[in-house]
């Protein structure tokens, strides 16, 4: 247990420096850019520590339909936009996305 509130605390501190020392005027979204992958890569190191290979292949095919879905969320804001008022592209998007989450639910059980 205290591994995992140090790993917590080791991610947040490189989440606040990424963020702290980023040159964009959205020093968030760029602080989250930048450190994207640095959190992705120590949290597959520590699937490969603590899962079996057929958990591991599990949870990073759980991660390609959990990425695609954000992409299609993402999109369909973008998209909606167009022809409503951005509080109800939001709003119809999470329901389309609500729908893809079920429907890769069962393709994956």
């Amino acid at each position: 247990m205290l591994e995992y509130v140090s790993k917590f605390i080791l991610g947040g501190c490189i989440l606040a420096f990424a963020t702290y020392f980023s040159k964009s005027k959205n020093l968030f979204i760029s602080g989250l850019i930048t450190v994207l992958p640095l959190m992705t890569l120590a949290n597959m190191t520590l699937q490969m520590k603590f899962m079996s290979s057929k958990e591991f292949h599990t949870a990073q095919k759980s991660g390609i339909f959990g990425a695609l879905g954000l992409a299609l969320f993402v999109f369909c804001v973008f998209l909606l936009t167009y022809w409503m008022k951005p509080s109800y592209a939001v709003l119809l998007s999470v329901f389309i996305y609500a729908a893809y989450l079920f429907m890769s639910k069962i393709m994956i059980a």
